[in-house]
């Protein structure tokens, strides 16, 4: 059993800059393919990033260019960095982890999630 827990959302103006943090309980964490999805009210769950475990990456295209997924084994935590938000960012953002060797996480694929944290961008 894994345990996600997600830090960093918070209220931000466009155009400006949020980190978010997810903890992984468990041993291995190294192996598993972590991601961040995101969903806004009335919206589908959407992918935005994941990592493999050798440190393969899949982006979004919406956040192509803007936001960087990166991991820390050692720390068993997993990063989004995310920069120049925009309003339509808005949502509320969770982390997954996901035991097969994906580089690309789904939905059908997480095997386990995150509470969620929510992240705001005001016009």
């Amino acid at each position: 059993q894994v345990q996600l827990v997600e830090s960093g959302g918070g209220l931000v103006q466009a155009g400006g800059s949020l980190r978010l943090s997810c903890a992984a309980s468990g041993r291995t964490f190294s192996s598993y393919t972590m991601g961040w999805f995101r969903q806004a009210p009335g919206k589908e769950r959407e992918v935005v990033a994941s990592i493999s475990r050798s440190g393969n990456t899949y982006y979004a295209d919406s956040v192509k260019g803007r936001f960087t997924i990166s991991r820390d084994n050692a720390k068993n935590t997993v990063y989004l960095e995310m920069n120049s938000l925009k309003p339509e960012d808005t949502a509320v953002y969770y982390c997954a982890a996901d035991r097969s060797a994906v580089v690309r996480i789904s939905t059908s694929s997480t095997d386990y999630w995150g509470q969620g944290t929510q992240v705001t961008v005001s016009s």
